[in-house]
């Protein structure tokens, strides 16, 4: 009877952890959406600004997708709330999100590997994919403007 219980127990806490972990990615994604409409209309350079608002458009898309697992997971829509503030000037802007993004990698591999659904461990390491490829160029952007 006792290791049943224990074995309910670890799930229960893995999966309130997976649940935390997907709000943190929802309000993490948030405000990227956020912060990246801001950083593009100080762009000064048309095609910055366009990789930008691209970068923004699969941000949006990862948010749909984490909203959705945490909705299933939960059963509630989730609220999400800026958790970091965007800086005001351009190259600033291009510093905070790329080494953003870099941690973000980690963080979405974490999630990855330590979920048990396929669908919640594809959806992250695609979404990690991503956020090293957006560092890539917010690195490239930064370099240049520096």
């Amino acid at each position: 009877m006792y290791p049943y219980s224990s074995y309910n127990d670890a799930l229960s806490r893995q999966q309130s952890k997976l649940i935390q972990d997907i709000e943190k990615a929802i309000n993490g994604e948030y405000s990227a959406i956020k912060c990246y409409e801001k950083i593009a209309k100080m762009a000064t350079k048309e095609k910055q600004r366009k990789q930008i608002l691209e970068i923004r458009e699969d941000e949006k898309k990862h948010y749909h997708h984490f909203v959705r697992i945490y909705t299933s997971l939960t059963g509630r829509q989730p609220q999400p709330k800026i958790t970091e503030e965007c800086p005001n000037t351009y190259v600033k802007g291009l510093e905070f999100a790329l080494v953003d993004e870099q941690e973000t990698v980690d963080f979405y591999l974490d999630i990855a590997d330590e979920a048990t659904d396929p669908y919640i461990k594809e959806v992250f390491r695609r979404a990690a994919a991503d956020e090293q490829n957006h560092a890539v160029w917010f690195l490239y952007y930064f370099t240049k403007n520096k």
